[in-house]
């Protein structure tokens, strides 16, 4: 289910927590409309109120929290990838098979990030070093180096690669969603729980109604954006693959 389609069911119960007030309201007998009710329920509203407003805003700081990181986790893996190519420019010619195979070896290694994240079953049950990965490393290991200009060259070339391996392994470690589905159940819950509170004893008329229509969509786009900032691999929102794709320039022949 998608992150839209989320959204939307969770403006229909809010909204329907709302029309479900109003149907109640005229079944309700002059002893459950007494002040002492009214405040009872107002009370009661206004703790959940502030409670889903404290667990609202911790979602949305965890997944904006959840959306830096892994872009960050991008931008360090597109950096590692262009220090690694400029290091093999500087070792010299030996080196230009090495730059054309980390070149062939980027587009499946995004494709392989991107499914991942993106993946509705989870993330995989083991890592696996793509072939392109493994075939570019073997190959940065045989470098023979002629001087100690080149031996530091390599040093850090393989450092450069082995810091671009280890984000691309918390990127692995982190595929999924971070925030719990029970606990957007609950919070989905305590919103329509307050709606109801609010038409039970107020009148329904073209305002309210209108009002309540638009705060019930305000909270559901609320919930759109934790979801979406929470998977930044796709949506309105997702970090695009074409800044890792692009990152190298093709070699001239």
């Amino acid at each position: 289910m998608t992150d839209l389609l989320i959204s939307l069911l969770v403006f229909v119960v809010i909204f329907g927590g709302a029309l479900a007030g109003m149907v109640v309201r005229p079944l309700l007998s002059e002893h459950h409309l007494h002040a002492d009710s009214k405040d009872v329920v107002k009370l009661t509203a206004g703790l959940i109120g502030t409670l889903t407003a404290l667990v609202l805003g911790l979602l949305i700081a965890s997944a904006k929290n959840t959306f830096d990181q892994k872009t960050n986790q991008v931008r360090q893996m597109t950096s590692a990838v262009i220090v690694l190519d400029d290091l093999l420019a500087q070792y010299g010619p030996e080196a230009t098979s090495l730059r054309k195979l980390l070149r062939l070896s980027i587009p499946p290694l995004a494709d392989r990030i991107w499914h991942e994240q993106v993946n509705p079953a989870g993330q995989p049950a083991r890592f696996e070093s793509s072939v392109e990965a493994r075939a570019f490393d073997n190959e940065l290991q045989r470098l023979s180096p002629n001087n100690d200009t080149q031996r530091s060259l390599q040093s850090r070339a393989i450092a450069a690669f082995t810091e671009g391996a280890q984000m691309r392994l918390q990127l692995f470690t982190q595929a999924g969603s971070s925030i719990p589905t029970p606990f957007l159940i609950i919070v989905v819950f305590w919103l329509s729980a307050i709606f109801v509170s609010v038409t039970l004893f107020a009148r329904a008329n073209t305002v309210v109604t209108i009002s309540l229509f638009v705060c019930a969509l305000s909270f559901a786009g609320a919930i759109f954006l934790v979801l979406e900032l929470d998977d930044p691999f796709t949506g309105l929102m997702g970090i695009s693959s074409a800044t890792l794709r692009d990152a190298l320039l093709p070699l001239s022949s």
